[in-house]
């Protein structure tokens, strides 16, 4: 979950933008599922783009555009098409043979879903409170 803090009147608040069910990095593009709330999900993809552009093109010793503008979204119709989705981006490493099994991926969600690692909180099914976590 991506979280902002805004001044309050007393002092930083936290603020949680969405929730992450399910991601993939690829070699050439990446995978999420999230839940949106408030911010909307151009206002949350500019905000993912620009940051990781600004760290790889530092790491990788380069300057100007790293990310396509456009991207590709789905409306999830019920939790049957939720996990068809979680499996599709977490199978995406599979089926590009470059590795024999989804948690074997280090850079997915499948990694963490198949230890039900219980540190890893933000990965919730869709039954799960739809609403954010309320302000503090």
């Amino acid at each position: 979950m991506q979280r902002n803090c805004n001044r309050g009147g007393d002092g930083l608040v936290p603020t949680v933008k969405y929730r992450l069910h399910a991601w993939c990095i690829m070699p050439n593009h990446f995978h999420v599922l999230i839940e949106l709330w408030q911010t909307p999900l151009g206002k949350i993809l500019h905000s993912w783009k620009s940051y990781t552009s600004k760290a790889a093109n530092k790491l990788l010793r380069r300057a100007g555009t790293f990310w396509e503008e456009d991207y590709f979204d789905h409306y999830i119709r019920d939790e049957q098409h939720f996990w068809r989705v979680v499996r599709y981006i977490e199978n995406n490493p599979t089926k590009a043979k470059l590795v024999r099994a989804p948690e074997d991926w280090e850079w997915s969600s499948a990694r963490y879903r198949s230890r039900q690692d219980p540190s890893f909180s933000a990965l919730t099914p869709p039954s799960a409170s739809r609403q954010p976590p309320p302000a503090t």
